[in-house]
């Protein structure tokens, strides 16, 4: 890649909406500067045809359940909840492959690109063959997906995950998880294979899948495998209320009160969900430095409650937003979801706002929450639009349903909650233009095997 600028007539910097502003690309595809009043650009300049904003970071996905949205929603028993919508996802795990997982997950992070995204977290537990045996090359997954986000011109954390039993009680898995059978070693090992694979736009952390599924001496072991690395480290925690009290009744600790009192958390680790949190938790949490990952829309679906949002943003928490069961791709979708269910759930509106201390915009609180917890989610020490960072930008059509006609200053306002149509234009990843018009560069590639993929897993 070669040097050049873009330059926009709006762009989201320094936390507002700033005119006229030159973004110069360097041969790396990082920023070497974002300079505000900048002249009118001539004619080697690329004009951005809309406002910008920093691409987000995805931080927690599951990019084969792509293959499973739309296909839960229909109850066949008395009850339906988390646990039964478990069971029939865990279908999919075991029958998808190699090339139908890279098929879908392409189709995803074009998705996700086009939602607004320039980042993913995957959340990797699906390890092995279809019957549990490892593959020859125990990364051949990891390398589905590697492939899938190089197609689609997106940035990949790929973060495998240790996963041994199905539950506190359980000391082994079931045998519909044989997939995701993994141990300290194993998950380091993917990381070491990962992280060096020099691939571009690709790096590499560790999970665990949650305390119920992970025994206390296999954590202390990874924690000493990864010792002081700089990494990203990712946990499901207090999820259901069921896991609550199974972590109660287990160890006489809930899930986030354990992880604090086990002295586990600084700034390294995400808490994913995070739900049902006291506010002696989130006091804790804030003093550690860890993050939390919502995922409102899949935290709607699955019915699991709601997050105590205005706890988390007074104990200033790094806040980050994940598609998880990719029943929305989009990031404003996510943050209108996570809103409206405080409203919903207090009866009162803009409870995200903060005007004691000048934040009257619930949209652009949550934005900035989201946008300072995106780069250490993922592993990445820099993020947004300032000189070092990525050169990742999203290129709003401001003339969509929800923004044609709004003052300029209320453009996010408007994206996060009047807009009903797609309204991202174009999206660059490391100065490389990946949506133009609405629409990936590569659909007509990406959509195709897609849909072959979904045919096999779902068709006659």
């Amino acid at each position: 890649m070669t040097e050049h600028s873009l330059w926009a007539p709006r762009a989201w910097v320094d936390g507002r909406w700033q005119t006229a502003v030159l973004l110069e690309v360097d041969a790396r595809g990082h920023w070497v500067s974002v300079t505000p009043g900048a002249d009118q650009p001539g004619p080697t300049v690329t004009r951005l045809a809309g406002p910008v904003l920093p691409g987000l970071v995805n931080a927690h996905c599951h990019a084969f359940q792509r293959a499973f949205a739309g296909l839960a929603e229909r109850r066949e028993r008395e009850a339906d909840d988390f646990w039964s919508w478990r069971e029939r996802m865990y279908a999919v795990a075991l029958r998808i492959t190699p090339a139908q997982l890279q098929a879908v997950a392409a189709q995803l992070y074009a998705e996700l690109l086009c939602g607004g995204y320039t980042q993913s977290c995957e959340f990797h537990y699906l390890q092995h063959q279809s019957d549990g045996t490892p593959y020859d090359d125990a990364a051949t997954l990891s390398w589905a997906l590697a492939d899938a986000a190089q197609q689609a011109g997106m940035g990949l954390t790929v973060l495998p995950v240790l996963y041994e039993r199905a539950g506190f009680s359980q000391p082994e898995l079931r045998p519909d998880q044989r997939r995701f059978a993994s141990t300290a070693d194993s998950v380091f090992a993917l990381y070491q294979s990962i992280q060096s694979a020099g691939r571009p736009l690709l790096n590499a952390g560790v999970a665990l899948h949650s305390l119920r599924a992970v025994e206390a001496r296999s954590i202390a072991a990874l924690r000493s495998l990864v010792v002081n690395q700089d990494i990203p480290i990712h946990i499901h925690v207090a999820e259901q209320t069921q896991e609550v009290h199974d972590c109660l009744q287990a160890t006489g600790e809930r899930p986030i009160e354990w992880l604090v009192r086990q002295r586990l958390l600084d700034d390294r680790w995400q808490l994913v969900h995070a739900t049902h949190a006291t506010t002696s938790e989130i006091d804790a949490v804030g003093a550690s430095g860890a993050g939390v990952v919502l995922c409102p829309s899949t935290e709607a679906n699955l019915g699991d409650g709601l997050c105590d949002l205005p706890g988390w943003l007074s104990a200033a928490v790094p806040l980050t937003l994940g598609s998880d069961s990719q029943v929305s791709r989009c990031w404003a979708q996510e943050l209108r979801w996570l809103e409206y269910g405080q409203r919903l759930g207090r009866r009162q509106r803009n409870v995200a706002a903060q005007p004691a201390s000048g934040q009257n915009a619930t949209a652009a609180r949550l934005f900035e929450a989201v946008l300072a917890g995106s780069g250490r989610a993922a592993g990445l020490p820099q993020w947004g639009l300032v000189p070092g960072a990525r050169a990742d930008a999203v290129v709003l059509d401001d003339q969509a349903p929800g923004l044609a006609g709004l003052p300029s200053e209320h453009t996010l306002d408007g994206l996060v909650f009047a807009t009903d149509a797609p309204a991202v234009r174009d999206v660059y990843v490391a100065g490389r233009h990946v949506v133009a018009d609405g629409r990936h560069v590569h659909h007509g590639e990406i959509a195709p095997r897609f849909a072959r993929a979904m045919s096999q897993l779902w068709g006659p």
